[in-house]
């Protein structure tokens, strides 16, 4: 008989939650017209997209007037970047806006940075991280200046964890503003923070937030950014003017009325999912660094999102790592989904002081609210098994 696969890589993306599902199913055969038309069917789409709105704007404490809908945080975090610069430029002109971010944001982040500066748009600050994946209020505070436009720090790295310390950023900001004319744009990329975290954005001080649904058991393909009101963003998309003429284009209703729903049971399970992932990554964690010799946690383990363990092993491909669970049984990455097909060494494991080598037998564990104690105690069967087998093969 088959042995039931594992499942262990929920940063990358996560099932779609039955009752999401649910809930979306409709308004792909049913209710399926397009929001902007005035009859009955667009009506009937209009007020499913505004009720998604209403709630979101619950779970992150906001005006729904706040709420932009898009394809998912990567655009989100590029019309965040891009569209703050932008609007500086058209409406101030003068100087570069100054960005200041760090060294292992995800890389929509860091692509977006870059394209400013090529485009002469920006210039751009990149913050170092300290080895335990936190980067420090110090450094930020150092590092504003006069032009400074838009600081953004993610809210709980994509591949090691650590959680960043976004209120205390904020206190900061908003401490700074109260004596500069040119106001200065706090945004952070809350995508994986969502499920464990308090994201309301006055709690955080933030004035942009970028998130994805598809890692809170939502559908892919769709995400929102908050943008506080008075913050000007200029659009990096031009169209039929959707989206209070921020982000054209016909609106994915399915995935925005999933998004909603996935918002509204991420509220209502977060502490009990919470406290059930953060012991099974524990009983985890102490496992494999008691039972596997050579091994190393990647960041802090205090300040940890409660579903992430990243580790290196030493002697050992991560690549090979994976392959051997995948034959397994098991699911795992070595980093970023969105990074899986590029074999040059993460950037976020440099960041921290991991040298290259080493870097290359990393291998990230996510858990989700459908993990279980049985699977994660086959995992480690499997793991033991595979980083035996690989080492044997190297000679070590």
């Amino acid at each position: 008989m088959k042995k039931k696969r594992i499942y262990l890589d929920y940063a990358a993306t996560t099932p779609v939650d039955s009752q999401v599902f649910s809930v979306m199913r409709p308004y792909f055969t049913e209710k399926f017209g397009n929001p902007m038309s005035i009859h009955a069917f667009g009506r009937e789409a209009s007020n499913a997209v505004e009720k998604a709105r209403q709630t979101s704007a619950i779970f992150f404490g906001c005006d729904p007037s706040e709420i932009i809908f898009t394809s998912g945080a990567t655009e989100s975090n590029n019309l965040a970047i891009k569209g703050a610069a932008i609007s500086l430029v058209n409406h101030q002109g003068g100087s570069k806006p100054h960005v200041i971010t760090t060294q292992f944001e995800h890389s929509c982040i860091l692509n977006s940075c870059k394209k400013l500066e090529e485009q002469g748009m920006a210039e751009v600050t990149y913050l170092p991280i300290g080895n335990d994946g936190l980067v420090k209020i110090n450094d930020i505070e150092k590092a504003i200046k006069a032009n400074t436009l838009l600081i953004s720090v993610m809210y709980v790295n994509n591949e090691i964890g650590t959680i960043q310390p976004i209120k205390e950023i904020g206190k900061l900001i908003e401490k700074l503003n109260s004596n500069r004319e040119q106001k200065i744009i706090f945004h952070t990329d809350a995508t994986q923070a969502i499920n464990y975290f308090d994201c309301k954005v006055d709690n955080l001080k933030v004035d942009l937030l970028s998130m994805s649904a598809h890692k809170i058991y939502g559908p892919k393909g769709v995400g929102c950014l908050y943008i506080r009101k008075n913050i000007r963003v200029t659009r990096i998309q031009d169209g039929g003017g959707q989206e209070f003429n921020l982000r054209s284009g016909t609106l994915n209703v399915p995935g925005i009325v999933g998004l909603g729903a996935a918002l509204e049971i991420a509220e209502k399970e977060r502490k009990k999912v919470s406290k059930l992932v953060e012991k099974l990554r524990d009983h985890m964690i102490t496992r494999i660094m008691k039972e596997i010799k050579g091994v190393k946690l990647n960041g802090s383990k205090l300040k940890r999102s409660p579903n992430n363990a990243n580790f290196i092993f030493q002697d050992v491909e991560g690549e090979g790592l994976l392959l051997g669970l995948d034959i397994e049984g098991v699911a795992v990455s070595t980093g970023s989904a969105c990074s899986a097909g590029d074999l040059r060494p993460s950037h976020v494991l440099m960041a921290i002081g991991i040298p290259e080598e080493e870097s290359h037998g990393s291998l990230r564990v996510t858990l989700g609210k459908y993990t279980t104690k049985t699977e994660i105690d086959r995992f480690i069967k499997s793991l033991k098994e595979v980083v035996a087998r690989l080492r044997k093969i190297a000679g070590k």
